[in-house]
């Protein structure tokens, strides 16, 4: 008999046994057959769907709604694929907010913040900027530019905050859309906005210079937690925006 054993499929969809059989006992993903001794096989159509119930559940649709969603009967293949791709287009663009927002945050665990709880919240969401604050004066603690932040983001508001936040977004985008259009890293274009990224650290934190900035651009690479803010809005990202960085400092003659 042709088609596979429940096992096969659990193996290589990544699911368990006892979770194919729960789909099975609710209706929702029903092998087209049985061997005559009882046992599941599914077919390539069952695959079909089960790709479909792995989707939506990744994406938190209880399995009720997925039931529904499947069972619609005026929902083809093409009509599923559009909605996919619109959910998805969703949860990318809450995961671009959320790196621009965790990437403010590193910043501010660097420099210090002066908050309420509630503006906290509302600028960093989750992210605690305290948690990290013992590693970042180990790394910058005593440095003219540790000394010059504190300085300046002690007297941020949450309005200050939201605006570094904008800003930084503005900034990520952009290096976003040209690396995806194919851009090179050391065109004029991808230098102008690493250095308006160079202009908004200064503005905002402290005089960065080339050199700093091009320190900056290594640890966006070297340290994954700020290479996953940026992998996160693009695979191959932070390479990218580590590039530009380069380039712009040698193009302005500083040190790299």
């Amino acid at each position: 008999m042709a088609g596979f054993s429940v096992g096969q499929v659990a193996a290589f969809a990544g699911v368990t046994v006892r979770t194919l059989h729960h789909y099975d006992e609710i209706g929702l993903l029903s092998p087209s057959e049985r061997t005559a001794a009882g046992y599941r096989r599914y077919a390539e159509p069952d695959l079909d769907r089960l790709q479909q119930v792995l989707f939506y559940r990744e994406l938190g649709f209880p399995l009720e709604e997925i039931t529904a969603i499947l069972d619609d009967p005026g929902a083809d293949a093409a009509t599923h694929l559009r909605r996919q791709r619109e959910l998805l287009r969703r949860r990318i663009a809450r995961l671009e907010s959320l790196a621009e927002a965790v990437e403010t945050a590193l910043e501010a665990a660097r420099m210090g913040v002066s908050l309420t709880p509630e503006e906290r919240y509302e600028v960093f969401g989750e992210f605690r900027p305290e948690d990290h604050a013992e590693e970042a004066e180990s790394r910058w603690g005593g440095t003219s530019a540790w000394a010059e932040s504190r300085r300046r983001t002690s007297s941020y508001g949450k309005a200050d905050w939201q605006r570094i936040t904008s800003e930084a977004g503005e900034l990520v985008e952009a290096w976003r859309a040209l690396f995806e259009q194919g851009v090179p890293a050391g065109s004029a274009e991808a230098m102008a906005v690493a250095e308006g990224h160079r202009r908004h650290i200064s503005r905002w934190f402290y005089e960065c210079t080339h050199e700093i900035h091009g320190c900056l651009g290594e640890m966006y690479v070297a340290d994954e937690r700020f290479a996953r803010n940026y992998e996160q809005v693009a695979e191959g990202l932070a390479v990218y925006v580590r590039d530009s960085i380069t380039a712009n400092a040698r193009a302005a003659g500083g040190p790299v």
